[in-house]
């Protein structure tokens, strides 16, 4: 979350809006954001999993369903125009920023 506060200009140069996303609650995200001071990037609750499902990155550590494994998506309205799992690895803002700006002519 503080690589996508600190690359905040460049994300939104290229027209993207980050946003995060967990299983933990509105108020635990919120705590969270105001602890790292992260308030400018939205924080999405999937209480119930069912982004995780959609997305395919759910998986189950310790017996814990539904929880998404650290990943990134392109979204462009109705599209997913590209995907990364990322593992313990933190997303590569230049690979997304290059991925979302429109292919030379």
């Amino acid at each position: 979350m503080l690589l996508l506060r600190d690359r905040g200009a460049d994300l939104a140069a290229a027209g993207i809006r980050p946003y995060g996303i967990s299983r933990d609650s509105v108020w635990s995200h919120h705590s969270w954001a105001m602890t790292l001071g992260v308030e400018d990037v939205p924080l999405l609750s999937d209480g119930n999993g069912e982004a995780a499902r959609g997305f395919d990155v759910a998986f189950a550590p310790l017996e814990v369903a539904d929880v998404a494994a650290r990943s990134a998506f392109l979204i462009a309205g109705d599209t997913v125009r590209a995907a990364w799992m990322l593992g313990t690895d933190l997303p590569d803002v230049d690979a997304i920023v290059a991925a979302a700006s429109p292919p030379s002519p």
